[in-house]
């Protein structure tokens, strides 16, 4: 009698979650990837399931060679109000030619807005781009361009997706009207959540300050 023998190859599947942590990427990354092509599923179920291979996971993890989707840099400028619409168009400037300069494939995201609020449009696409595994590098002019407050969490999430941050001038260097009018906003949060004397005290604190500031703008330089 004869048999025939043949070898069955077990080829280990991944759902969407698991092929995601298994290469560094979050889920939706994956989606965006497959939707431009770069990353296609090895199945898709009836139902829209996708699943990933283990050769897949090799390839992308460079165990075969396979190159990575490619990513860009962002050049991220902001000022702080409308009246220093020509600071930024100079600050972008600066940043492109920074950018050129090393041959970077870039894209700009420009802010108008403080840098205490993190709700600003610009800084949260951003951020949806470093985690979403498109961006290689963020580049700004001066640290306190990407925020205020906190920048070491920005960092932190950077290097859990890979992104680097490339500070341009290393300097602090932060325009004294600017950095008045985001203490003013912090002391203005704060006192809309006290009462009675200590609210006083905040707003009398707010007034000193926007006097201060008035004053140093009135100033004319001696002759």
């Amino acid at each position: 009698m004869w048999y025939n023998h043949f070898e069955v190859k077990i080829m280990t599947m991944y759902s969407i979650g698991e092929f995601g942590k298994q290469i560094g990427v979050t889920p939706q990354t994956l989606r965006n990837w497959d939707k431009r092509g770069e990353l296609k599923p090895a199945h898709v179920s009836q139902g829209g399931t996708r699943y990933y291979s283990e050769e897949q996971r090799n390839q992308f993890l460079g165990i075969a060679g396979r190159k990575k989707p490619k990513r860009i840099t962002i050049g991220y400028c902001r000022v702080s109000s409308n009246k220093q619409k020509d600071d930024l168009e100079r600050q972008i400037e600066n940043v492109k030619t920074y950018m050129i300069a090393r041959g970077y494939q870039f894209d700009i995201i420009q802010d108008i807005g403080s840098g205490i609020n993190y709700n600003k449009k610009g800084l949260s696409q951003l951020i949806d781009k470093i985690t979403n595994g498109e961006i290689d590098k963020v580049v700004i002019l001066y640290k306190d361009r990407l925020i205020r407050f906190g920048y070491e969490l920005i960092e932190k999430l950077c290097n859990k997706y890979g992104t680097e941050i490339e500070i341009i001038d290393n300097t602090e260097k932060t325009e004294e009207q600017e950095l008045v009018e985001d203490l003013i906003q912090i002391v203005t949060v704060f006192s809309c959540r006290l009462q009675g004397k200590r609210a006083n005290k905040a707003k009398k604190m707010i007034k000193e300050l926007m006097e201060d500031d008035t004053s140093q703008e009135s100033k004319v330089a001696p002759d």
